[in-house]
Formats: structure tokens, C-alpha cells, sequence
């Protein structure tokens, strides 16, 4: 019979993944969601004409408010390399950085005063929601991957997976040496290839159309097939062999995979954190200096 995790498992693995969503029972969702309505009133009660934009004093406050939000926020990467418990714990701050980085949406867009143009204001405006989306990415699949990882290595590290790839072409290697020529070349072709190859694009999709594992598995198992009466020959052990290899590519591919969906959503989000700092210290500058 089946049996659940114990509570105490069940705890971590919920504190790991989405501890900082629901950190102090969604205390800094809760205050975004708060300055978020409270620049909304404000936005729709003050009585002026036109109605408030960045270049009245409520749209000022709202871009002072917005710079400084923006500048903490990064401040994360920093808060990362120290670790303490308390107030203002990496879970705290990671769960205000994840609220009050959403509630810019509100506070960037009500400071425009839905005024664009082709200009360094609104370039300033679409890197911080370019950064706010790439952010809503990170917190998807950082609370979703992990336990797809874990789910897939079926107990076993990346580097136990790429042993039983290296011990499988080895033995790969061996049983091929009674076939002929052409049906060695394909056993070959298997192990010479890079199972991996392909860049970034492949790792990301999981798909190798090429792959010369999958091409001699099928040659081999349209060998057996046509010979039911094989029994020990090398051929059923190479084809054997074949599958197990292809399983293990898979379980690895889709590890990589993973990975790599966890991983590169850094590589887009700190760049555009970089070029909406720029963006915005140009946007500060041109107002105060040639407006």
C-alpha cells in the first residue's frame, strides 16, 4: 500500500517552493495590493486637467515612488549572499520582491498617464514590464521545476545518469564486435554522436530529430522484428542495449531540459534589470536636466 510523505517532508518541500508566496500568510501581497488600490484612488480622485501624467506632482510622486521600488528591487541579487533568519529574512525579501515588483504595473503605468511615444520614457516603461513579465516567469518555474526534476531522475543524480550512458555505450561497444560491417557502422554512429549537441534551442525544446541513437535503434528493431527466431543473437542484445540507451537520453534530455528552463530565464531577466536601470537614469536625467 501506498503511503503518503511524512508532514514534516511535506512541510520543507512546500516551504522550498512556494514559501515565499506565502510568506506571513501573504503579508507583502497584501501591502502591494493596498499601495496598488490606494495610487488607483488617487490617480481617479485628484481634480485636475489634464488628467495626472508624469509631469504633475502626483505622477512625480508616483515616479519617485517607482525609481525606488525599482533600485531595492534589484538590491536582491546582493541580499542573496548573505543569509539571515528574522524580519528581514530571503524568503522577507524574496516575497517583497516578488509583490512589490508586481505592483510597479500599476504604479509605472498610472505615472505615464498612458502617454507614449517613440521616446526614452516610454523605452523605460516597456524594460520594466519586460522585467516584471521575464520575473513572472522565474517565480512559474522556479515553484513548478523543481519537483519536475525531481520527479524525472527517478532517484538518480545527473551524474549517475551520465554513468549508466557512458557503461551502456561500453557495453554497446562490445556486443557490436560479432556484427557485420553496416550493422556495426550503426552501432557506431550511436556512440560517436554527441547526444546533446544542437545549442541552446535543442536543450530548451527537447528535440532531436537527427539522433543517431533513435535512427539504429529503429534499423535494429526492424531487424528482430523480421527475425522473430533470433533469440540470444547479437542482434537482440544490441537492440536491447539500444533501448536502454535511448530511455536513459530521454530521462536526460528532459533533465536538461528543465534545467535549462529554470536557468535561462536569469539570462534574460538580470540583462533587461540592467537595461531598464539605464533606461529609467536617462528617462530621471532628460526630465530634470532638459525639460
Amino acid at each position: 500500500m501506498a503511503t503518503s510523505a511524512p508532514p514534516a517532508r511535506r512541510r520543507q518541500r512546500q516551504s522550498l517552493h512556494d514559501g515565499f508566496l506565502r510568506h506571513k500568510n501573504f503579508f507583502w501581497m497584501k501591502t502591494a495590493t493596498v499601495i496598488s488600490v490606494v495610487a488607483i484612488a488617487g490617480y481617479m480622485l485628484i481634480d485636475v486637467t489634464p488628467r495626472p501624467n508624469g509631469g504633475t506632482w502626483y505622477g512625480y510622486t508616483l515616479g519617485t515612488i517607482g525609481a525606488g521600488l525599482i533600485l531595492w528591487l534589484t538590491a536582491l541579487g546582493l541580499r542573496k549572499r548573505t543569509m539571515t533568519p528574522g524580519v528581514w529574512s530571503l524568503k522577507a525579501w524574496t516575497s517583497a520582491h516578488v509583490y512589490l515588483g508586481l505592483s510597479l504595473i500599476v504604479i509605472g503605468t498610472l505615472h505615464t498617464g498612458f502617454q507614449f511615444g517613440w521616446n526614452v520614457h516610454t523605452l523605460a516603461y516597456v524594460l520594466m514590464m519586460f522585467v516584471i513579465l521575464s520575473g513572472i516567469y522565474g517565480i512559474a518555474v522556479y515553484v513548478a521545476i523543481p519537483a519536475a526534476l525531481s520527479g524525472n531522475r527517478e532517484e538518480m543524480t545527473q551524474t549517475q545518469m551520465l554513468d549508466s550512458l557512458r557503461s551502456i555505450d561500453r557495453q554497446l561497444h562490445e556486443a557490436a564486435q560479432p556484427l557485420s560491417r553496416q550493422h556495426a557502422e550503426w552501432v557506431q554512429s550511436s556512440m560517436d554522436q554527441d547526444p546533446f549537441g544542437g545549442g541552446l534551442w535543442r536543450r530548451l525544446t527537447g528535440y532531436y530529430p537527427n539522433c543517431a541513437t533513435t535512427a539504429a535503434h529503429l534499423a535494429f528493431r526492424d531487424l528482430t522484428a523480421n527475425s522473430p527466431d533470433l533469440g540470444k543473437s547479437p542482434l537482440e542484445k544490441v537492440d536491447t542495449l539500444l533501448e536502454r540507451k535511448e530511455v536513459t537520453l530521454s530521462l536526460l534530455r528532459r533533465h536538461l531540459r528543465l534545467k535549462a528552463m529554470l536557468e535561462i530565464w536569469l539570462y534574460i531577466h538580470i540583462p533587461a534589470t540592467f537595461a531598464l536601470i539605464a533606461a529609467l537614469s536617462a528617462h530621471i536625467i532628460s526630465v530634470f536636466f532638459y525639460w
